[in-house]
């Protein structure tokens, strides 16, 4: 049996050389916020970070991971906070900005797209839209892509300056 070291934590899989990582981290070990998209490595839902590099699951033979690299899934993205915090589930300054700027809508794409915007925040803490444009390259069918760029900004502590400004306005009973 082999072994990943997937959010801090060491799992037995015995999984063929050549399946997928992200077979692997559904089927086998149960964490199944990284999902399946396209299968051909384009629309990036099933990003997860090894070493902090994102990279595209569904195109990853799982022997492509090297013993002692880290996986990281979207279930273990708020673990380690920025600054070396703790944290919970839902905890990571962009999953709470993903839900203040109301980027999901079918919701599908976006571990991925967290995934993607956390592996960017970190190699670039201060993000232009170029560098947006250049990292995030998910793609998202519901057509977020303004909300993202804002929550990007958001978590990064950058005023949202896409110049979208989400308002709630509750719908009136009939």
């Amino acid at each position: 049996m082999a072994s990943l070291n997937i959010n801090g934590r060491v799992h037995s899989h015995d999984a063929e050389p050549d399946t997928p990582l992200l077979w692997v981290l559904r089927e086998q070990v149960g964490l199944t916020g990284t999902k399946y998209g396209c299968g051909v490595a384009l629309c990036g839902s099933c990003t997860v970070h090894i070493d902090g590099a994102p990279v595209r699951s569904c195109v990853m033979p799982v022997s492509a991971v090297r013993p002692g690299q880290k996986v990281t899934t979207i279930e273990g993205l708020s673990a380690d906070l920025p600054g070396g915090a703790k944290g919970t589930a839902g905890d990571h300054p962009l999953q709470k900005a993903w839900v203040k700027n109301d980027v999901p809508q079918c919701g599908y794409c976006q571990s991925g797209m967290l995934m993607a915007a956390a592996a960017l925040l970190k190699k670039k803490p201060k993000p232009t839209d170029a560098d947006i444009d250049a990292e995030i390259t998910n793609i998202c069918r519901c057509g977020t892509f303004n909300r993202v760029r804002a929550a990007i900004k958001e978590a990064a502590g950058m005023k949202t300056a896409a110049g979208l400004d989400i308002v709630h306005v509750p719908r009136r009973q009939a």
